[in-house]
């Protein structure tokens, strides 16, 4: 069992965690609130409750969401805990067989891209296109998918197998992709658009084909035996060629916040020091992709140059894994500020709701709950784009704006960007 009792213990029950805490704000009952779930695991640590079905439920209704972590003032990890008590559920009572499907496919590949590929081929047999939001609409209620849904997309070709390994763009630098599973497969408008932009910074891109997924679904799931496969996989792979390139670049805030930030916290929670000492000295060549492009580029004073691109009105939203784990909020702000207008919404740090596989399937009421919210947010600053960089965010954010019939349509600012460059060229 997991060390629970120091964090536990070191909770103050002060309540600051309360009015952030995206669960207690749908569901406000104190067991499913930061501080209950310390409590709760304190008394598991002590042998006063059982794993059973009941707790089960109250620890996969946290969404991860890091708000309470990000306000506590002793810093604790509720995050963390809850994920490693993910990890006995997940011993427990198994992983669900859909789950551990989609997990299988993350740990191959080859698989996933044959998967993907009849997914596009077949696609319209169960769903049907919505072109204004780039989704797919479910024809009718599948498997743990209900009707009337805003879908991801589907490529016909990913993204990695669209580029050979290295593009050659002018020789001024030469950074690694790890495009991210969604924007791989789904939104591959993202990983399009950032070779637009590294080329016309003259920047040589290499493609890193070998990589696997940052592992951050089964994390967050406790199926902790694939992270450890992927996690290791990707640190030796990265360290294949972490020598040769300026910077390994993430348009993805939560694979971004896995790679920096939980890979280690993995490792040494498993006892392998060296490996969270490996994957903690790759940190410092990889970026988000806003964050490396703003500070470590002249992107910013080259889209400056161009002006306003479009009278379209853009509002931003903080994704959790970006703002609160890696405190970037500034740099897709800067960038994006140089060609468009901008409005802020009333509370851009506030979860949209996404949450993870399980939230997103057996608790998806959970997740819609929480996104209304955010959709309404988004609708009062009457923008025409709500803009954030992660995947996962424009899953659930479209979907919210879906339902909510708005007018605002989701764009990664990587997309944005380019856009406006294309636009400047024009």
């Amino acid at each position: 069992m997991f060390n629970y009792t120091s964090v536990s213990d070191a909770c103050i029950k002060c309540g600051k965690c309360i009015p952030v805490c995206t669960i207690h704000q749908v569901n406000p009952d104190e067991t499913t609130s930061p501080r209950g779930f310390i409590d709760l695991l304190g008394a598991h640590e002590r042998g006063e409750l059982d794993i059973d079905r009941n707790a089960k439920q109250i620890f996969e209704s946290c969404f991860l969401c890091t708000n309470c972590v990000d306000v506590c003032p002793n810093d604790l990890p509720t995050d963390m805990v809850i994920e490693e008590v993910r990890k006995e559920i997940a011993d427990k009572y198994g992983i669900a067989w859909f789950k551990r499907l989609f997990f299988f496919l993350l740990r191959h590949r080859k698989v996933m891209d044959i998967a993907s590929k009849l997914g596009y081929v077949f696609k319209t047999c169960a769903v049907k296109s919505d072109e204004k939001r780039g989704g797919l609409i479910p024809r009718f209620n599948l498997p743990i998918i209900k009707k009337d849904r805003l879908l991801p997309s589907m490529a016909s070709t990913s993204v990695l197998n669209s580029y050979k390994e290295s593009l050659d763009h002018g020789g001024k630098g030469r950074v690694a992709i790890f495009i991210g599973c969604l924007a791989n497969y789904n939104y591959t408008g993202i990983g399009h658009s950032l070779v637009k932009i590294l080329k016309r910074l003259e920047i040589d891109v290499f493609f890193a084909k070998d990589q696997k997924c940052c592992a951050a679904p089964a994390y967050f799931t406790g199926d902790f035996k694939t992270v450890e496969v992927l996690a290791k996989s990707n640190v030796a792979y990265f360290e294949s060629f972490i020598d040769e390139v300026d910077a390994i670049i993430v348009p993805e805030a939560t694979c971004s916040a896995m790679i920096k930030h939980d890979w280690a916290v993995f490792f040494r929670n498993r006892g392998m020091e060296e490996w969270a000492a490996r994957a903690e000295k790759l940190n410092e060549k990889i970026f988000m992709a806003t964050e490396w492009l703003a500070n470590h580029t002249e992107l910013s004073s080259l889209l400056e140059q161009s002006g306003v691109a479009s009278d379209l009105l853009v509002t931003y939203h903080d994704p959790c894994h970006a703002r609160k784990v890696q405190g970037i909020y500034r740099e897709p702000r800067e960038l994006i500020g140089r060609n468009y207008k901008m409005i802020e919404m009333s509370d851009p740090n506030r979860c949209c709701g996404f949450g993870g596989v399980t939230m997103q399937t057996e608790k998806f009421h959970l997740a819609e709950a929480a996104g209304k919210p955010k959709a309404a947010m988004i609708n009062e600053t009457g923008a025409d784009i709500v803009a954030a960089e992660c995947s996962a965010c424009r899953m659930q954010i479209g979907n919210s704006l879906y339902q909510a019939d708005s007018k605002a349509v989701f764009k990664n600012p990587i997309e944005l960007i380019a856009d406006a460059l294309e636009k400047q060229d024009a």
